[in-house]
C-alpha cells in the first residue's frame, strides 16, 4: 500500500496559473511560489464584491482520539465530491504547523486520494505564513525587553509580562526559561516562556482580519503587560505595531494550491484550536464564497472545540450563516470511548481489537456523537454525520452508527470511502450534504455579546461540555473583575480546553456528565478579540513523544523527501 507522501509524489499536479484561471481568478491577481504554489491578492475581493456568496459547509467531528478520525482527509474529499456531482466547490484549510507535523500527527494536507498538494511544501516552510508571525511576535517580545533595559520609559511591571516569544516547534525545554542572563549587556534577567507559533495572538489575527489596516489596527491592540499602576501596556505602546503590520504584508493575502483531483483549495492561517479558534482565515473563505457555489472549510479537534469557537467567534467577525455542518466519526473511535480499548499516542494501534466486531461498545462510545449533534443543534444548523469507514468495519457497526446519528437528529449518517477513492468515494456524502444545505438554517449564536463574562462561560461549559458546573480560582475571578472594568466584557470567549474529552479532563471519555469545570486562569487577546479561559493544565508550547514522527524523516539519493506521513 502506497503511503500519502508516495501518492502525493506520483500525483500529476497542474500548474496553479491554470488552477487559479478555471476558480476565476486573474493572472495578475496572483504572486507565484513557484509552479505549484501562489499568493492571491486582496484585490480579487474588490473585484468580486458584487458577486453573492456560496454556500459554506463546516466540517468537524467527534472527540478526538489518537486514532485519528479523518476529518481533514473528509473535507477535502467532500470538496472533491461536490465537483464528481458537477457542484463548483471550492475548499480551504488551515496551515499545517511543523511541530505537530515532526511530533505525532505527522503531515496535515489529508491522506489517501484526498489530498492537497504539494503535500512537502504544504507541510513544511510553505509561502513562509507562519514565519511571518513568528517574526511579528518575536519582534513584540523583543521590544518588551528593549524597553526594560532602556530604562523602562513605560513603568512596565516585569512580572506582568505576558508576551512569549514563538518557534514553530515542539521544543518541552523552552516552556520556562529564564533569560537576560550573561550580565549588563545581556538585557534584564527575567523568566520567560515560548509558545509554538500558532497559538501566537498574532497567528489568530491573521486568521480574523479583514484587511490590512485591520491588521495594522488588531496588532496594536495587543496587551503584553501591566504598569506598575496596573494600567495595561499594548504593541502599540511599545511602537511596535506599525513594524509588525510590515512583516505580515504578504502573509496576510491567502495561499491557492489544488486537490490530487485539481480543484482550487486556499490553504491560509493556522491558530491552535484548544487556544485559539482552530480555522482558516476568513479572507480565505471571502475568496472561496466569492469563486464557489459551495465551499468546504474544517475546524479543529471535536465540535465542542472547533465548531463552537466557529460559531459563536468566527461567524460573528465574518457575517457568516453556515448552510450545513458535518460531523466526522469512526467506528474504532467510537469504540475507543465506549471502553472496548485504550490506545495512548506513539503506542501501536490495537489492530486485534479492530478486527473483532463489537457493536456494544460502537452503541456505549455513540453518546459522544449524539452529544456533539445536540450541540450543533443548538446553533441551528442542519447536520449530516460522516462515517469514516475502514476495511475492518462490520455491517452492524455501521448501523448502530446511523441509528445513534438519526436518534440524535442529524438528516443523514453516510458512509464516507475519500481516502481510498478520492471525490468518488464521496458522492452520497456530498449529495447529503447538497440536501442538507437546501433545508431551511436558522442559525444562531450560543450567547449574547452582552452577557457578563461568567455567564458566557458557564453557558459554553453546561451546554455544550455538559458540565454541571464551574469554578474559578482567585486569579480568575480577579482578573474578570478587572477585564470589565477595563471595557472587555462584550468579548466573546475562547475556551482553552483540552481537546481530548468533552470535559476538561482528557481521561474522561465518551459522554462524560456531573464534572465541574475548573477556570484557572483568563486572559486577553485584545487584539484577535476574545477572552480565553484556561480549564485545567493547558500547554502552549507541546512536547515531541518518545518516537517523533521526524524519527522517520529524510532525503533519498534523488533528493526527494521520504517519511513525511
Amino acid at each position: 500500500m502506497l503511503s500519502d507522501l508516495q501518492i502525493a509524489q506520483q500525483a500529476r499536479l497542474r500548474p496553479i496559473v491554470e488552477i487559479a484561471a478555471e476558480a476565476g481568478i486573474a493572472r495578475e491577481e496572483l504572486e507565484l511560489h513557484g509552479e505549484h504554489m501562489a499568493k492571491v491578492r486582496l484585490s480579487l475581493l474588490e473585484r468580486l464584491a458584487d458577486r453573492p456568496d456560496g454556500k459554506l459547509v463546516l466540517v468537524t467531528a467527534i472527540t478526538p482520539t489518537p486514532l485519528g478520525e479523518g476529518k481533514t482527509v473528509t473535507t477535502i474529499g467532500l470538496a472533491q465530491a461536490l465537483r464528481h456531482i458537477g457542484r463548483n466547490a471550492v475548499l480551504t484549510l488551515r496551515e499545517p504547523s511543523m511541530g505537530p507535523t515532526f511530533g505525532i500527527k505527522g503531515g496535515a494536507c489529508g491522506g489517501g486520494r484526498s489530498q492537497v498538494v504539494p503535500m512537502e511544501d504544504i507541510n513544511l516552510h510553505f509561502t513562509g505564513d507562519i514565519h511571518a508571525v513568528g517574526a511579528a511576535n518575536n519582534l513584540l517580545a523583543a521590544m518588551i525587553d528593549a524597553s526594560l533595559w532602556h530604562k523602562n520609559p513605560l513603568d512596565i511591571d516585569p512580572l506582568s509580562i505576558s508576551w512569549n516569544r514563538g518557534i514553530d516547534m515542539n521544543d518541552v525545554a523552552l516552556r520556562h526559561v529564564v533569560i537576560g542572563l550573561g550580565g549588563k549587556g545581556g538585557g534584564w534577567p527575567r523568566e520567560a516562556s515560548f509558545d509554538i507559533t500558532v497559538a501566537s495572538e498574532v497567528m489568530a489575527i491573521l486568521a480574523l482580519t479583514s484587511g490590512l489596516q485591520d491588521l495594522r489596527e488588531r496588532l496594536g491592540r495587543i496587551q503584553v503587560a501591566r504598569t506598575r499602576d496596573r494600567k495595561p501596556v499594548t504593541a502599540e505602546d511599545l511602537h511596535a505595531a506599525g513594524a509588525m503590520a510590515a512583516l505580515m504584508k504578504r502573509a496576510i493575502q491567502p495561499n491557492l494550491v489544488q486537490t490530487l483531483e485539481h480543484g482550487p483549495a486556499f490553504v491560509h492561517a493556522g491558530p491552535f484550536a484548544n487556544i485559539a479558534i482552530g480555522a482558516n482565515s476568513i479572507l480565505a473563505d471571502r475568496m472561496a464564497l466569492k469563486l464557489g457555489d459551495y465551499v468546504t472549510t474544517e475546524a479543529g479537534f471535536g465540535a465542542d472545540c472547533g465548531a463552537e469557537k466557529f460559531f459563536n467567534i468566527k461567524c460573528r467577525v465574518a457575517g457568516y450563516r453556515p448552510a450545513a455542518a458535518v460531523i466526522v466519526a469512526t467506528v474504532r473511535a467510537l469504540q475507543l470511548h465506549g471502553g472496548a480499548f485504550e490506545f495512548r499516542p506513539g503506542t501501536k494501534p490495537p489492530q486485534e481489537e479492530f478486527e473483532k466486531e463489537n457493536v456494544e461498545a460502537v452503541v456505549a462510545g455513540a453518546g459522544n456523537l449524539a452529544k456533539h449533534i445536540e450541540n450543533l443543534r443548538l446553533f441551528g444548523v442542519p447536520i449530516v454525520v460522516a462515517i469514516n469507514r475502514f476495511p475492518t468495519d462490520t455491517d452492524a457497526e455501521l448501523e448502530a452508527v446511523r441509528q445513534a446519528a438519526h436518534d440524535a437528529g442529524a438528516l443523514a449518517a453516510i458512509e464516507s470511502n475519500v481516502w481510498a477513492e478520492g471525490g468518488a468515494g464521496g458522492v452520497e456524502l456530498a449529495e447529503a450534504v447538497v440536501e442538507a444545505c437546501d433545508q431551511p438554517s436558522d442559525f444562531r449564536y450560543l450567547y449574547d455579546l452582552d452577557a457578563p463574562i461568567k455567564r458566557k462561560i458557564e453557558t459554553i461549559c453546561t451546554q455544550i461540555y455538559g458540565a454541571a458546573g464551574v469554578e474559578y480560582s482567585a486569579e480568575a475571578n480577579r482578573k474578570i473583575r478587572a477585564f470589565e472594568r477595563q471595557g472587555l466584557g462584550e468579548l466573546p470567549i475562547c475556551m482553552a480546553k483540552t481537546h481530548l474529552s468533552l470535559s476538561h479532563d482528557p481521561k474522561l471519555k465518551g459522554r462524560p456528565t456531573g464534572f465541574i469545570v475548573p477556570i484557572e486562569d483568563i486572559r486577553p487577546s485584545v487584539g484577535a478579540g476574545f477572552l480565553y479561559p484556561i480549564c485545567g493544565a493547558i500547554r502552549t508550547m507541546p512536547g515531541l513523544p518518545t518516537r517523533p514522527a521526524a524519527v522517520d524523516v529524510d532525503i533519498d539519493a534523488a533528493g526527494n523527501i521520504v517519511g513525511l506521513f
